[in-house]
């Protein structure tokens, strides 16, 4: 009874939130010609004014206030005796609506005509989250890489902020398009899929939690611990970004190349379109069984030589495997007939939950072609998983120095496979983090309504 009911709350929940973006679109997208960026409400007394993706209409958009800043990075609270649900105050509710438009109007920047603009055999996408440092550091690299001016990079946000706008409205070298995660903490700050003050704590005993009545008691995940939201928000995204850029893009509707995930802490080799390239036709010539790309594994080596040609055939392996992962849309076709035991399993981690897919729902384990040199490099060795101090800068100084000390190696004429090492995979151990029913059921619920 109770997972029907939760089921049901969810479901009600999205419904109400398409119906109120469709009246939105009715009433304002017809307004709008077809490249022009929608008019955002005007900047309120607490959001200072930013240009982001409408600045070419002439338009501003307007930043998040401090407060609701706050109430996002707030996780939750001890229940209280009388904690009622808090209702949406009006400047959220403008932001969920200013999400909804611009994901509809989807306005492409940097190309003369969008409607008539075919995209390449690479796109990217980006999920940014609330790193301008580390994204300023992503965005130069990809300035210096050489062949992208024709790449359309789709950034795909979680978090409003007038300085990521800032950022990305300053990519002039290559098309352009901002979406927005809509279910974000940001624009649910009081209430799920944000930190709801009703929500159990983390680590009450769920015996406590029963008799206290706090509304997800029933569901701890597998070591026992209740949501965070801002560690369940990150797969979240993730899953609904792979649906929406496949399905819902529209200039990618007929789209049949590939799409390469990054994650805005990564840093990418001048080269690394070039290789990309020719990696997709040893593919295609020598390994038909390989189901992705990677750019890159974790592990480098200070010397380039004699391996800057090389790639391998490996195991796709999450801890390995997850930085500059490019999909056809085969291989999405594949993962998303596998959305219940993405959504369902009790991970946390998008990548660690791929994993548990390769070797429990897809067809057979993935096989990757990865280059034994590296063309994309891990900027941000903290944040969520780490507990060092972000030193981006010192990060980007020293992957630059590794790429100039060996340069005469890049942009190799032509590849080779080195190795092809594919031994058994094993399941992986569950982090936990996943267990709540509503994320489960919202989780899934990205395929039916988008």
């Amino acid at each position: 009874m109770r997972f029907r009911i939760y089921k049901r709350k969810v479901l009600i929940l999205a419904l109400a939130v398409a119906a109120c973006g469709l009246v939105l679109w009715g009433s304002n997208g017809r307004q709008q010609r077809k490249n022009e960026a929608p008019a955002p409400p005007p900047p309120l007394p607490d959001a200072e004014p930013a240009r982001g993706a409408g600045a070419r209409a002439g338009g501003y958009l307007p930043a998040v206030s401090a407060g609701l800043r706050r109430a996002a990075n707030t996780s939750a609270a001890p229940l209280g005796a009388a904690a009622a649900r808090p209702e949406a105050d009006n400047l959220t509710l403008r932001y969920r609506s200013l999400v909804y438009q611009l994901n509809f109007d989807q306005t492409l920047r940097n190309v003369e005509k969008a409607g008539a603009w075919p995209p390449r055999e690479l796109v990217l996408v980006v999920q940014v989250h609330d790193r301008p440092e580390h994204l300023q550091l992503l965005l130069d690299s990809l300035r210096r890489a050489r062949g992208v001016d024709g790449l359309l990079v789709i950034f795909s946000h979680d978090f409003w902020s007038a300085e990521l706008n800032r950022l990305i409205a300053g990519v002039d070298f290559c098309p352009v398009l901002q979406v927005f995660f809509p279910f974000s903490i940001q624009l649910y700050p009081g209430e799920f899929p944000g930190s709801d003050p009703r929500d159990c704590p983390r680590d009450l005993e769920k015996s406590a939690a029963l008799k206290t009545g706090c509304i997800n008691a029933e569901y701890p995940d597998s070591f026992g611990h209740y949501r965070e939201a801002r560690f369940s928000q990150t797969k979240h995204h993730w899953w609904w970004k792979l649906h929406f850029v496949w399905e819902r893009v529209k200039v990618l509707r007929d789209y049949g190349g590939l799409i390469l995930f990054l994650e805005e802490d990564h840093y990418l080799a001048p080269d690394f379109y070039h290789v990309f390239k020719k990696m997709w036709k040893l593919k295609q010539q020598e390994c038909p069984e390989c189901d992705v790309l990677s750019l890159g594994s974790y592990t480098v080596s200070r010397s380039f030589y004699g391996v800057a040609d090389k790639v391998d055939v490996k195991m796709w392996k999450s801890t390995e495997h997850n930085m500059g992962l490019a999909l056809t849309r085969e291989a999405y076709q594949k993962l998303i007939e596998c959305t219940d035991a993405f959504c369902t399993y009790d991970d946390y981690n998008w990548d660690w939950t791929l994993q548990h897919l390769t070797v429990s729902c897809l067809p057979k384990p993935w096989k990757v072609l990865v280059p034994q040199v590296p063309r994309i490099f891990h900027a941000g060795d903290c944040g969520m998983h780490h507990k060092k101090t972000c030193r981006p800068s010192t990060q980007g100084a020293q992957i630059e120095s590794l790429l100039n000390s060996n340069k005469q190696y890049l942009f190799p004429e032509t590849l080779t496979i080195g190795e092809k090492f594919m031994p058994a995979v094993s399941p992986p151990k569950k982090n936990g983090g996943w267990g709540d029913i509503r994320d489960h059921e919202l989780c899934k619920s990205y395929r039916r309504l988008q």
